[in-house]
C-alpha cells in the first residue's frame, strides 16, 4: 500500500501548486493536497483541489478505475452539459458526489468559476 504523508492542520499555498494534469482544457487546474495515485499499477490514493475557471467546460464523460468523493467547495458546477457547453444539471457549493470504479460521469462545466475536493483511492483489498 503507499502511504499518504502525516499532515496536522496547516493552511496550503494557494498562490502556487497548480497546473493542468493533461486530460482537462486549458483553465482547469489540480493541486496535490496529499498522497500519490499510481494509475499505471492501480494503488494507491490522493487527496486534491481541482480548479476551473469561470466558463471553462470538459466536452466527454470520463471512466476511470478507482472511487472518486468529491465535495463542491465554492462556485457552480454544470453536470451532463454537452460538447458545446450547453445544458446540463446545475449545483452550488456544499455538493458531494461517490463514484465507484467504472461510473461514466460528466461533463462539466463553471459559469463563475468553482472549486472541487477530491479524493481518489484504489480499493487495494482487491486483488
Amino acid at each position: 500500500m503507499i502511504e499518504k504523508e502525516h499532515l496536522e492542520f496547516h493552511k496550503p499555498d494557494f498562490s502556487e501548486g497548480w497546473h493542468n494534469p493533461g486530460y482537462y482544457p486549458a483553465g482547469i487546474e489540480q493541486k496535490i493536497l496529499a498522497g500519490f495515485l499510481d494509475e499505471t499499477n492501480k494503488r494507491g490514493h490522493r487527496s486534491r483541489l481541482l480548479r476551473f475557471e469561470p466558463g471553462k467546460f470538459t466536452t466527454a464523460p470520463f471512466v476511470h478505475d478507482y472511487w472518486e468523493e468529491v465535495w463542491l467547495v465554492s462556485g457552480d458546477l454544470i453536470v451532463g452539459n454537452d460538447a458545446e457547453g450547453k445544458g446540463g444539471e446545475s449545483f452550488t457549493d456544499k455538493a458531494y458526489a461517490c463514484r465507484p470504479p467504472g461510473a461514466a460521469h460528466g461533463p462539466f462545466k463553471s459559469e463563475t468559476g468553482c472549486v472541487l475536493f477530491e479524493i481518489h483511492y484504489y480499493d487495494e483489498s482487491k486483488p
